[in-house]
């Protein structure tokens, strides 16, 4: 089992650098350091990418938000790092349509926010789609779901979305550090460090055993976003640097319009309001609600704001309702400010980073960032960990990226004598070889195989997700899954598709565990379901010559 293996590993010997926190930022540290040559260790206290980075808009925005404030040079950066993932990740990230109504009355007037939209264009290196200035009109013939009552005219412009969902392509960093050497592993707790000489030592525990074990380690990153302030106390870390945190909530409803466009409004607080296609779903919010801990929950009154607000702005054939929510997702933006710095307003505070050194005790601390900078924030990390003496044999190894486009053309070949896209599932939003590319990269040529040999492992588990058996397996094998809920929520997104009523009551999810847990199934799915509601499934699907773990 590879998180067991790699528990075993992270006791042995010194490692280069420990990073603690497998959310974004973390997960592009430990990809870096791995892929420029240094030995590294990550850890993560739960799942990877299981708390702020898999409650994300699914967006990868260059920060017009941020043209309000005038902190352009913040956007340029923003516009840049959005254009670099557009370049390296183009079955993951892709350009999107934002298609904003403008009401009347607005603080700011149409056409001065399309004029703004230009300058965005123009910061952004002309990447993009050019913007349009939209009349009332035209809405009303494009997206005719939009109520255009209260509009004076609107404009469209371009940014950027994961195809997919923010925990996978979080994953995909940590699967590139794992492939260039790294030893990773989720659910393991750091209980603190000491410096013994030129040394860290870190005591960590395993969650789901019980066991303690020491960490060594030259360096020490910590990545644990909302939780950093929490674990510089833990090792006598003083930081200019702390986080105040702003919660954010979605609701997942079923699709509302067939367009590929995110509508955008601006909510009754001012803020930017979005609804986002997810395939055969619609995601809407979010709300900015200042909270004091990382720890949130979706409120009453956090549904009533999004129900109000997309029902005010959108022509439905009836209001939507608290019945209509497939899903939920509710998260903190940790957002970083200096001590002493003034926070009144701050619904005005940007997202953007800040990476703090202690040369001394050869700590590094990461506050605040977005996934849109994530490629930034990997390259800081190297030169930060340079500076505090660890030699990095490959400074010039190109870390990120999809493969070359060599291997992609050869297995989209394969995949055509395959004829696997008439395999695709009725429902799904794009053909069965984009998703297992997309998704898995060069060991999709596997999955392949493994359909070759057994065609029943292109059969979809799962009623209204898209899974397929081979990919289940495949995660079984290669994906560190400890619980369900890593599986159902982050290396798929079957959990935002699929109502919890629907999931238990699918024979499919109980083949899923049996593949995924063994003679464990049936304690991780009562497990699950203890946790989230519902009940499992009553039925077992039959297994005979299926491949388990």
């Amino acid at each position: 089992m590879l998180r067991a293996t790699n528990i075993d590993s992270l006791s042995r010997g010194t490692f280069d650098v420990l990073v603690l926190g497998g959310g974004i930022n973390g997960a592009v540290a430990a990809a870096a350091l791995a892929g420029r040559g240094a030995k590294v260790a990550l850890i993560d206290r739960g799942d990877f990418a299981g708390f702020t980075s898999q409650e994300s808009s699914n967006l990868a925005w260059g920060g017009i938000k941020y043209m309000e404030s005038l902190e352009f040079r913040l956007v340029r950066k923003l516009c840049r790092s959005r254009n670099r993932l557009l370049r390296s990740y183009p079955s993951s990230v892709q350009e999107i349509r934002f298609y904003a109504a403008h009401e009347r009355g607005f603080r700011h007037g149409l056409f001065k926010l399309f004029l703004g939209t230009w300058l965005y264009w123009i910061i952004g290196s002309f990447f993009t789609k050019l913007p349009r200035l939209l009349s009332r009109r035209t809405i009303a013939r494009e997206e005719p779901i939009i109520n255009v009552d209260a509009c004076d005219g609107g404009f469209e412009y371009s940014d950027a979305y994961l195809v997919d969902n923010d925990a996978r392509f979080v994953w995909g960093f940590v699967r590139a550090a794992l492939d260039r050497g790294a030893q990773a592993a989720n659910y393991v707790e750091s209980l603190g460090a000491r410096r013994e000489g030129d040394t860290w030592v870190a005591r960590a525990r395993d969650v789901l055993s019980g066991r303690e074990l020491s960490i060594r380690a030259r360096v020490i990153v910590n990545a644990c976003g909302p939780f950093a302030d929490a674990h510089n106390a833990l090792t006598g870390q003083r930081t200019r640097h702390r986080h105040i945190f702003s919660k954010g909530i979605h609701l997942i409803v079923d699709r509302l319009t067939a367009s590929r466009r995110v509508l955008t409004f601006f909510a009754d607080d001012g803020r930017p309001f979005f609804v986002i296609p997810m395939g055969s779903r619609t995601c809407i919010g979010t709300t900015d609600t200042p909270v004091d801990v990382p720890e949130t929950h979706v409120t009453p009154e956090d549904r009533r704001f999004v129900l109000s607000n997309i029902n005010k702005r959108l022509n439905l054939p009836r209001p939507l309702t608290e019945a209509d929510i497939i899903a939920e997702r509710c998260g903190v933006r940790p957002l970083a400010v200096q001590d002493g710095g003034g926070t009144d307003d701050w619904m005005q505070l940007s997202r953007k980073h800040a990476v703090e050194v202690d040369r001394e005790q050869a700590h590094v601390s990461i506050f605040g960032g977005k996934l849109t900078d994530c490629l930034n924030v990997g390259e800081e990390i190297c030169e930060a960990v340079r500076a505090l003496g660890v030699a990095l044999p490959r400074p010039a190894e190109r870390w990120y990226g999809e493969p070359g486009e060599e291997l992609r053309r050869g297995f989209f070949e394969q995949a055509r004598l395959l004829d696997l896209d008439a395999r695709t599932p009725r429902r799904s939003s794009e053909a069965l070889s984009a998703r297992l590319w997309r998704r898995y990269g060069a060991q999709a040529i596997g999955l392949l195989e493994e359909i070759r040999r057994d065609p029943r492992m292109a059969d979809a588990l799962i009623d209204g997700a898209e899974d397929l058996r081979c990919e289940v397996a495949y995660a079984a094998r290669h994906e560190m899954i400890a619980k369900l809920d890593d599986f159902l929520r982050r290396r798929t997104k079957i959990a935002l598709l699929v109502r919890r009523d629907e999931l238990s009551r699918s024979p499919g999810l109980g083949e899923a565990c049996r593949i995924l847990f063994g003679d464990a199934a049936e304690r991780e799915l009562e497990e699950y379901f203890q946790e989230h509601g519902a009940r499992p499934p009553a039925e077992k699907a039959p297994l005979a010559a299926l491949p388990l773990r």
